[in-house]
């Protein structure tokens, strides 16, 4: 189905405390046509914009395209910039799919926590940690992102699906073939289960490269309807924030979902 010319996935990224940075897939170009090459970066940054990410095969538990039902995993070359080079075979919608290892940082202030966790929509954070009664400085959360981006290959069509990653957006609407008038249709999921009254930020750029963020919440069934602009790119992210396995020094996990695709012009 494919032919790799470069590995796939990277991840490397020095956390700064009290700021959320995300973590996505960004193509060079959202539709392609087949047997053509395909480029992107992994990023990691704020505001839909970020710094390539160089590859280290050990910072990943999975890395995979996924197209008309099938799954390529992908193993990759440690110093690749950009992460993803292909070439694509195979007419339909493609999936990229990246999932990291977790990565641990520490919180020397509450503030920095409590400013995370507020911005991510975990407003009870105080409380939480204050009755697990742990220490408001000097302690550790880990972290993993679990992201997908969507790319038109030729005619685009197919459908996204769940993988399995433990947190993920599984996009319910074809952003190169369906009808967006009314929206994008995404499902939010944990654990295989739907995320409802779950915080969606959304980040929009316009074609002159401004960016602007707003704020979504799932349904009863975990799914969100979010309004889109022909020629916008999008990325979606969303955090669940958990405590982690006892007997580490992390006493916080987060995980990241994120979904990057664009909107063709009209």
């Amino acid at each position: 189905m494919f032919r790799a010319i470069a590995p796939l996935f990277a991840f490397i990224v020095t956390a700064c405390p009290g700021v959320a940075h995300e973590f996505w897939i960004e193509p060079y170009e959202y539709q392609v046509e087949n047997s053509k090459g395909l480029v992107a970066d992994l990023l990691v940054g704020q505001t839909f914009e970020g710094s390539p990410q160089v590859f280290f095969p050990d910072r990943a538990t999975r890395s995979e395209l996924i197209q008309d039902g099938k799954v390529v995993p992908y193993e990759g070359r440690m110093g690749d910039v950009p992460a993803i080079q292909l070439t694509t075979s195979q007419d339909g919608l493609l999936v990229l799919v990246h999932e990291t290892r977790a990565t641990t940082l520490k919180y020397k202030a509450w503030d920095d926590f409590a400013a995370f966790a507020e911005h991510k929509d975990f407003p009870d954070i105080e409380a939480r940690h204050a009755e697990r009664g742990l220490p408001r400085q000097d302690f550790f959360e880990s972290y993993t992102r679990h992201v997908k981006a969507l790319i038109g290959v030729g005619n685009a069509r197919g459908a996204d699906r769940e993988t399995g990653m433990e947190t993920e957006f599984l996009a319910l609407t074809n952003p190169y073939t369906d009808d967006l008038s009314q929206g994008m249709r995404v499902r939010l999921l944990y654990q295989g289960n739907v995320r409802n009254d779950a915080q969606v930020e959304v980040f929009d750029r316009a074609p002159d490269k401004t960016v602007s963020v707003s704020l979504y919440r799932t349904d009863a069934v975990g799914e969100a309807l979010i309004p889109v602009q022909p020629g916008h790119a999008y990325l979606f992210d969303a955090v669940v924030l958990r405590p982690a396995p006892a007997g580490g020094r992390p006493v916080w996990h987060s995980l990241w979902a994120a979904l990057t695709f664009a909107v063709p012009d009209q």
